[in-house]
């Protein structure tokens, strides 16, 4: 019997009324179990410092979803070497050619916990035996710069998949596969809300690569005559959607804005610093018009259309803990 969450990743199959998904689908319980034998290596200090305001993440939830988390990504990993090897061999591939990042996707809403678990896996990963060298990458510093979406009417649809310079994603992640050594992709200031124009990351051939952003799933239409449009998921190995009811994303969001009003925006130099300044009820208020007007129509029509387009899905619960993993049939 498919209820639910899991009702909205299934299909009618042949048109006889019986359903199909691409998916299995695992209790945290179950999927817990999953880890084995996989080590736990962060402290309850250090996943205190990985977790997002207002994420409750705590080393039990590390245990019970992020181990096996990691466990199925290294065996993707090490899937992919060996794949490369035999490639290799079947191509008489010579020396020089080195096996590219391997690229993780992390998508799904705002206030949802895309940046904990980005934060997560990257230390996770890292301290494989193996130690492979795990950078992230966001992609917020790939809006267009705040002048930018003023100029084109676009600052009330920061973060639709329109205020995003796709075509620098495109020869960023490009240039990544291509094993391009010292790769710059931008920073962007959460303080001053905007690109920063001299802020730069260099990436320098890593062995994974975890992208996250709000709308890495994002398709395009396609032209006519068969020319080929990239599409910035074409670029990852493995992609993880975020997951949660718009309700609790809703909660999650206003209850959010509320804390960093006596917080992070009581900062002068904030962008938002003038929300510090609203009483409780014009706070709130404006909460629910950002929500409303901005981010639950980004939700609606761009973000969760992308969600059947991962290969795993983490939903959460109204204690922002997984209650449900989504895995892709092989």
């Amino acid at each position: 019997m498919i209820a639910g969450f899991e009702e909205t990743l299934v299909a009618d199959g042949d048109g006889s009324g019986g359903t199909v998904s691409p998916y299995r689908f695992f209790t945290a319980e179950e999927w817990s179990h999953f880890r084995a034998d996989t080590p736990l290596t962060l402290t309850a200090e250090e996943v205190h410092k990985l977790r997002s305001l207002n994420d409750p993440i705590d080393l039990e939830e590390v245990r019970r979803i992020y181990l096996s988390l990691s466990r199925l990504l290294s065996s993707h990993v090490e899937s992919s070497q060996m794949l490369f090897r035999q490639r290799g061999r079947f191509l008489n591939f010579g020396e020089a050619d080195a096996k590219t990042p391997f690229i993780i996707g992390i998508a799904g809403p705002v206030a949802v916990g895309k940046s904990t678990t980005a934060r997560l896996l990257k230390q996770l990963l890292a301290r494989w035996p193996s130690s492979p060298k795990v950078d992230l990458v966001t992609t917020d510093g790939f809006l267009y710069p705040n002048a930018v979406l003023e100029m084109e009417g676009l600052m009330r649809r920061k973060g639709f998949p329109e205020s995003f310079d796709t075509a620098a994603i495109l020869r960023f992640l490009s240039a990544i596969k291509a094993g391009m050594p010292n790769v710059k992709a931008p920073l962007y200031s959460h303080l001053s809300y905007d690109v920063l124009p001299d802020g730069f990351v260099t990436v320098d051939r890593p062995d994974i690569l975890i992208f996250e952003g709000i709308n890495v799933l994002q398709a395009r239409d396609l032209p006519a005559g068969g020319r080929m449009v990239p599409m910035v998921s074409d670029f990852f190995d493995f992609s993880i959607y975020i997951d949660a009811s718009t309700d609790l994303i809703h909660h999650w969001y206003v209850e959010r804005f509320m804390k960093l009003r006596q917080t992070a925006f009581r900062d002068p130099a904030s962008y938002f610093h003038r929300y510090a300044r609203l009483t409780e009820e014009d706070a709130l208020s404006t909460a629910e018009d950002l929500w409303n007007n901005i981010n639950m129509k980004n939700l609606i029509d761009n973000i969760l259309p992308t969600r059947p387009r991962a290969d795993l899905i983490l939903r959460k619960g109204r204690d922002h803990l997984v209650e449900t993993v989504a895995l892709r049939k092989l």
